[in-house]
C-alpha cells in the first residue's frame, strides 16, 4: 500500500522547482502541506493531517540535501565515454571458463582498441566485448552453455571523482534520471572509479544526453 512520504516524494520529484526549493530550505513546509494535502488524500482515498505531511516533507528536505552532497563531488563534469558495436554472451559457470578467459584476454591485449569486461557471478559469466571479437568468443568459448546472447549494445562509461567512495547514493543519484526517462539499462558494470552502463543502440543518444544534462545541472 502506498503511504504519504511515497507520494509526497513523486508530487516533489515532479517539479525541479519544488525538488531545489526543498532542499535549500526556502520553502515553508507548512504551507506547502496545505497545497499538496487534496493530492495526497486523493491518491490514499481518505483524509490525513497535515502533521503527517510535513515530517515526509522534512524527511524528504534531508534526502534532497544529501542528494545536493552528491552533486558537490562533481563540481565538473565528468569524462564520459561511448562505445558501440558491442556484443554480450551470458555463460553458465563452470571449472572450464578461466583459461578460456585468458585466451581471450590474449587477444584482447594485443588489440587494445577493442573494448571488453568479463563478469563473473555466482552462477554464470558475462562477457561484453566489442563486435569484431565475436569470432574469437565462439571459438573460445564453443564447448560452453550460453544462457543469454544481445547483439547492437552500446556503452557509456563515466569516471567518477575519488570522493564517490564511502559516500551513499552515487549510483542512484546517476541511474535514477535514466529510469525516470524510461530508458533501458541492460548492464552495469563498475570498478571503484568507473561505472559503464550497458544500452541497446537504440538508446544510446537519449541516454547521453540525459547524463550529460544531470552533469551539467
Amino acid at each position: 500500500m502506498i503511504t504519504i512520504p511515497e507520494i509526497v516524494e513523486k508530487i516533489i520529484k515532479k517539479s525541479s522547482f519544488l525538488e531545489e526549493g526543498l532542499s535549500k530550505k526556502i520553502i515553508n513546509l507548512s504551507a506547502l502541506s496545505r497545497i499538496i494535502k487534496p493530492e495526497i488524500e486523493k491518491e490514499l482515498y481518505k483524509k490525513v493531517e497535515n502533521g503527517a505531511i510535513i515530517m515526509a516533507l522534512k524527511r524528504l528536505s534531508n534526502n534532497l540535501d544529501h542528494k545536493s552532497n552528491i552533486k558537490k563531488i562533481f563540481t565538473n563534469a565528468p569524462d564520459m565515454i561511448v562505445r558501440s558495436n558491442l556484443i554480450e554472451y551470458t555463460l553458465a559457470n563452470s571449472s572450464s571458463l578461466i583459461p578460456k578467459h585468458q585466451k581471450l584476454l590474449e587477444i584482447i591485449n594485443r588489440q587494445k582498441e577493442f573494448f571488453s569486461t568479463i563478469t563473473e557471478g555466482v552462477f554464470e559469466t558475462t562477457l561484453i566485448v566489442s563486435l569484431e571479437l565475436e569470432n574469437s568468443i565462439k571459438k573460445i568459448y564453443q564447448d560452453e552453455k550460453v544462457i543469454f546472447k544481445v547483439n547492437n549494445l552500446s556503452s557509456i562509461t563515466i569516471r567518477l571523482p575519488k570522493e564517490n567512495i564511502g559516500l551513499s547514493g552515487v549510483y542512484y543519484f546517476i541511474l535514477k534520471p535514466l529510469a525516470w526517462e524510461g530508458i533501458n539499462i541492460l548492464e552495469v558494470v563498475s570498478t571503484t572509479h568507473e561505472i559503464t552502463l550497458i544500452f541497446g543502440e537504440k538508446n544510446i543518444d537519449q541516454a547521453f544526453l540525459n547524463l550529460k544534462n544531470l552533469f551539467n545541472k
